[in-house]
C-alpha cells in the first residue's frame, strides 16, 4: 500500500484529464488501460507531474538501442532497487520485447547463465554498476561499451538507466506497489543490491574495493506476480 495517497481526480481541474490521458498512453503501449500508481501521488507537484511526463516521452521516443536491450537494462536496475512497480510492468514490458521467459528467471544470475549473449551481458553490466551507489562504471567498462555501440547509443543507454533510477527510487520511497501488468506471470526477482556492495573485502588501511558487476546478482529464487 502507498505511504502516500494520490490525489483525487476531482481535486486538481486538470488530474481527471491527466489521469485519462495516462491511460491512453498506457495503453497505447502496453494494450492494458490502467493508471500506474505513481501518477496520482506526483500530482500533488502538477508541474513537476508534467515536466516527468515530458521526461518519459523523450526517453521512449526514436530509440537507436534495440528495445530488447533496453528493456533489459531498465528491468535489472528496477528490481536492484526494490520497486515493485518497476518490476512488474519492467517484465511485462520485457516479454514484450522478447525477453524469454528463461532470461527473466535467470536475470539475477545473468553472468552464469546460458540464456544471455555477451552483449547483453555487457548492457546488464552497465545496468548494475550504475544503480550501486556510489557509481561503479569506469573507464574499462565505457570502453568495452564503445566497442559495441556508438557514442548516441551509449548516451541512451545511459540516460535509460539513470531515468530508471529515477523511476524505481520514487516509487519504492513511497512504497508503489504493482499494478497488474504481470499478474500471474512470472517477473524477474527482486535482487538486494546494498548487500552486493557492502560484499568488498579490503586491504587493511585501504579503500573497500568496489565490487564486480557480477557481485551485485545472487543466486535463487525466481519472483511471481500475484
Amino acid at each position: 500500500m502507498s505511504r502516500i495517497a494520490g490525489v483525487p481526480p476531482k481535486r486538481h481541474p486538470l488530474a481527471r484529464f491527466t489521469y485519462r490521458a495516462a491511460r491512453r498512453e498506457v495503453k497505447r503501449m502496453t494494450g492494458k488501460a490502467l493508471l500506474t500508481p505513481d501518477v496520482p501521488v506526483r500530482a500533488h507537484r502538477f508541474g513537476q507531474l508534467l515536466g516527468y511526463a515530458v521526461l518519459e516521452r523523450s526517453v521512449a521516443a526514436r530509440p537507436r538501442v534495440p528495445e530488447r536491450l533496453r528493456a533489459l537494462a531498465v528491468l535489472k536496475s528496477a528490481v536492484m532497487q526494490g520497486c515493485e512497480m518497476c518490476q512488474d510492468i519492467g517484465s511485462f514490458e520485457a516479454r514484450a520485447k522478447g525477453i524469454s521467459e528463461a532470461q527473466l528467471r535467470d536475470l539475477h544470475r545473468y553472468r552464469e547463465s546460458a540464456e544471455f549473449d555477451e552483449t547483453e551481458r555487457l548492457v546488464l553490466d552497465l545496468a548494475v554498476a550504475m544503480t550501486l551507489t556510489p557509481v561503479r562504471v569506469d573507464d574499462e567498462m565505457i570502453e568495452r561499451l564503445g566497442a559495441v555501440f556508438d557514442e548516441a547509443q551509449l548516451v541512451e543507454l545511459v540516460h535509460l538507466i539513470a531515468v530508471e533510477n529515477l523511476r524505481s527510487r520514487f516509487n519504492a520511497a513511497f512504497g508503489l506497489t504493482a499494478a497488474g501488468f504481470s499478474e500471474g506471470m512470472t517477473c524477474a526477482r527482486m535482487e538486494p543490491a546494498h548487500e552486493s556492495a557492502a560484499e568488498s573485502a579490503a586491504k587493511p588501511g585501504a579503500a573497500p574495493a568496489a565490487p564486480s558487476p557480477a557481485q551485485a546478482a545472487e543466486s535463487a529464487g525466481v519472483a511471481v506476480a500475484s
